[in-house]
């Protein structure tokens, strides 16, 4: 069976979620916060645990719902997206907090840890990169770390929403697409109508034409016959 063309889809082929990189990221990213709390912040009495675990799950767990709900409504993929990055900005605030709180220090271009933490986690997704480290770590390293990976989320996620906009204002959401497969349904029956009827006027007159050779036939045989009749 033929594939569907993209004017005949109804359902969107989206992307596959475990292979994008912001939710490979935000994947490894939610269970270092879930050490991170676990090692450096009271486990009672203290709001910023549920908080930043909160944030973190909600961050990878919308980009899982946009996804699928993607293939039937870009418009609501859209909107758990910008739901899971703004999970993500808070996150971001959360960590940022924790370092200025404690007199730490947040980590810039000028630092001498800066560069190569900010190169293996811009080359590093998923979570087997990270895991070795999560009881290495300490609190500055691990919270500089979260910082940037929300940072680069950030901005992988804000690339692939402006792709998923466009699309939307070229193919609309679920509406326009069943709009046009039912017109594009009732043209491709409009174009074989027409096929038939010009195969029926083909047949048609070539039934006509035997007809005529019928005839002209008939009455070759009927001349031959009032000749043989005569001779």
């Amino acid at each position: 069976m033929n594939e569907p063309s993209k004017e005949e889809r109804v359902l969107l082929q989206g992307a596959n979620w475990k292979e994008l990189r912001f939710f490979q990221k935000s994947e490894a990213l939610y269970q270092m916060t879930f050490l991170f709390c676990e090692r450096f912040l009271p486990k009672h009495g203290d709001r910023t645990v549920d908080q930043m675990v909160q944030a973190a799950r909600s961050g990878k767990q919308n980009i899982i719902e946009g996804s699928e709900d993607g293939k039937t409504s870009t418009e609501m993929e859209l909107k758990l997206l910008n739901v899971a990055r703004s999970s993500i900005h808070e996150l971001r605030e959360d960590y940022k907090d924790y370092l200025l709180s404690r007199h730490l220090t947040l980590w810039d271009k000028q630092h001498p840890r800066y560069q190569g933490m900010h190169e293996f986690t811009k080359r590093c997704n998923k979570l087997r990169d990270y895991e070795p480290f999560f009881q290495k770590w300490n609190d500055e390293e691990m919270a500089n770390t979260g910082y940037t990976m929300c940072c680069q989320i950030d901005v992988l996620m804000n690339g692939y929403l402006k792709t998923l906009e466009e699309r939307f204002r070229k193919e609309g959401g679920m509406k326009e697409r069943m709009y046009r497969v039912r017109t594009g349904y009732r043209a491709q029956q409009e174009q074989l109508m027409k096929e038939m009827q010009a195969t029926i006027q083909q047949q048609e007159e070539r039934i006509r034409e035997l007809e005529t050779e019928l005839e002209r036939m008939k009455r070759r045989l009927e001349d031959e016959e009032r000749k043989r009749l005569r001779d």
